[in-house]
């Protein structure tokens, strides 16, 4: 069972309808209990660091995500949230990926980053098999994980950060796979074909 997290911090439909169209129903959960029978896990998110980690907390997430050992995948906020810091609200996040977040450097940039832009593959792996450089996704944000050896992929606006990481069995897209056309179905099939 694929499963989407539902914390009130993201459109959860965007993201169901995008596995639908791969054939794939997943459940939305809201109870903690029910992350223990899902064979993978997406962690949608949008709006602001601090309240989105709030949410997690006072429901219970941070230690069934602490447990869970099959795949589980951040989008947007959701990936920000699985790395180490975050300077949006200076808060402790999951530690599951390491590294911290910070606000993008844009300078004449405007921000936030937001549109399509390029994909530029660092290492090859099973989340960005069939993709390669300068096909692009869709983001919309204004904080980045910074790019480290967990970083797969990276996308530049301003400054160079990290578009697809992972570490163990988690990963993160800071992009919308579920809004970046055939390039975003290949990753969220890439995702539920990875195998830990």
């Amino acid at each position: 069972m694929l499963a989407i997290i539902d914390t009130g911090c993201a459109n959860i439909n965007s993201v169901r309808f995008a596995f639908e169209r791969l054939g794939v129903i997943p459940e939305i959960i809201t109870d903690v209990d029910k992350l223990k029978h899902a064979e993978r896990v997406i962690l949608p998110g949008v709006g602001h660091a601090s309240v989105a980690m709030e949410r997690l907390i006072s429901a219970g997430w941070v230690d069934a995500i602490n447990e869970f050992q099959r795949p589980l995948m951040g989008i947007c906020l959701g990936m920000q949230l699985l790395c180490s810091h975050s300077s949006e609200g200076n808060i402790k996040t999951l530690n599951k990926i390491k590294g911290d977040v910070a606000e993008l450097d844009v300078g004449q940039l405007t921000s936030p980053h937001m549109g399509w832009n390029n994909l530029n593959i660092l290492k090859q792996h099973a989340l960005t098999k069939g993709i390669t450089n300068e096909q692009q996704v869709y983001f919309v944000h204004s904080f980045a994980h910074q790019v480290n050896d967990c970083t797969l992929a990276q996308a530049q606006y301003g400054q160079n950060f990290s578009a697809v990481i992972t570490q163990d069995n988690f990963a993160g897209m800071q992009f919308h796979p579920e809004r970046s056309a055939k390039v975003g179905s290949q990753l969220l099939k890439n995702f539920l074909d990875w195998r830990i």
